[in-house]
């Protein structure tokens, strides 16, 4: 561990959803990130915090197969996913809602959603998880035949997310979710990602908004240049007098 860790980041406990070892990722001649190691357990919140351009959706890209690691081992379920394509990852159970929201802007709301089951064959449970998804953001039911780029950037950002639930993941990695929204519609994200906690959801949460992040999470990571610097329980994050004066105003 580096100097700069908390000291008492708490025992992991043997129930681990995802592992990362020693990833690290080049953008040609750029270090993204330098040997990554971290991990996930089921039905937590881990949270990765740090400036723009620390790695953080590099990190999740990794995860996702959208770039490829230069070293490293990816391990989610015991099974090692490292060589993976992005669609197999999404058939294991590994949904990414990215950052920017990346709708389909032609496409009806409905549209939208039913893509993100693409993987899936299962037409009666299909329409189940749509049904769930409209009752559990209400402004897509009400706008389910409205083309998704005529949705506010709130909106989109709850459609990105049910279209990541779709496809009924395990894991659900959310690149900056509050990105470009109005504080209201922000708290309106968050009290979504505490539902879904709620629910026992897995979540690998990145987020500029490092306070709101930390108080919705168990578990944080921050990130540094391509490094992890620091880790704990996000309670002893939001204390650490580090993390208040880099990150949290």
């Amino acid at each position: 561990m580096s100097s700069h860790q908390l000291e008492n980041i708490g025992k992991i406990p043997e129930n681990r959803l995802l592992e990362l070892t020693n990833i690290s990722v080049h953008y040609g001649g750029i270090q993204a990130l330098n040997n990554i190691n971290l991990v996930i357990n089921q039905g937590e919140v881990v949270t990765l915090i740090g400036a723009n351009g620390a790695g953080k959706t590099t990190t999740l890209k990794a995860i996702s197969q959208i770039v490829k690691p230069d070293r490293g081992q990816i391990i989610y379920n015991g099974r090692n996913i490292t060589n993976y394509a992005p669609h197999q990852l999404v058939k294991l159970g590994i949904a990414h809602s990215p950052e920017g929201r990346r709708v389909l802007a032609r496409q009806s709301v409905l549209d939208n959603l039913l893509l993100g089951a693409y993987v899936r064959n299962d037409a009666i449970a299909i329409q189940r998880d749509l049904d769930q998804q409209l009752q559990l953001f209400p402004r897509l039911a009400e706008r389910r035949e409205q083309l998704a780029g005529t949705l506010s950037g709130g909106e989109q950002q709850m459609l990105a997310i049910a279209r990541a639930l779709m496809s009924r993941p395990q894991l659900l990695l959310l690149d900056e979710p509050s990105l470009g929204l109005a504080p209201a519609i922000v708290q309106e994200i968050f009290v979504i990602i505490k539902n879904l906690r709620a629910t026992g959801m897995t979540i690998l949460l990145v987020e500029q908004n490092a306070n709101l992040a930390l108080q919705v999470a168990d578990r944080g990571y921050v990130l540094e240049a391509g490094n992890i610097t620091m880790s704990g329980q996000a309670s002893d994050l939001l204390k650490d007098e580090r993390v208040k004066q880099a990150y949290l105003g």
